[in-house]
């Protein structure tokens, strides 16, 4: 994919609910992309709202935190929306679901991660496994933002992600 260095990488993470790992991955990415990538998040059937967990562990990152919501996919699959050039899935329901055709034909990987709003337990457990999901979708964009984009073709790129999506979700090595 060749990559002018003033290019500015639109990404996408998709999720059923839109309430915690699509948001939380959004975060992420604008957070560690310093500029170099644009982070959205979608749902196929989204809540409403972000999970008021994932709010929380945000507060400290993302200063546009009051910014997020979730909406649906479909926002990003209509003429004038914002071109992708990665899509994410992060669970596994929506990485099974027919998704929209998206303008472009973005590349696209399954990097799912365990759903934190499904845990159950203490207010401590549940909290635990937003942080959790936290660091896993971290340790998967560092891999994914310090990949050398401009030496690398579709096909090779194609292949990094999908092989950082198979990593364990604490690996922090590529």
């Amino acid at each position: 994919m060749t990559a002018r260095p003033d290019r500015v990488f639109n990404v996408l993470f998709l999720c059923t609910g839109n309430s915690a790992r699509s948001i939380l991955g959004e975060s992420i990415v604008n957070h560690l992309g310093q500029g170099r990538f644009k982070g959205f998040s979608a749902g196929s059937q989204p809540k409403g709202a972000p999970h008021p967990y994932t709010l929380d562990l945000l507060k400290g990152l993302d200063p546009a935190v009051a910014d997020l919501r979730s909406k649906s996919w479909d926002e990003f699959a209509v003429a004038g929306a914002p071109q992708m050039d990665f899509i994410f899935t992060v669970c596994d329901d929506a990485a099974g679901e027919a998704c929209p055709v998206w303008p472009g034909q973005p590349m696209t990987a399954h990097w799912g991660i365990s759903d934190p709003t499904r845990v159950e337990g203490t207010e401590i457990e549940r909290r635990a496994a937003f942080r959790q999901a936290y660091a896993a979708l971290e340790n998967r964009i560092r891999l994914f933002v310090s990949l050398p984009f401009a030496s690398l073709d579709r096909m090779s790129l194609q292949a990094r992600l999908d092989a950082i999506g198979h990593k364990p979700p604490s690996a922090s090595a590529a």
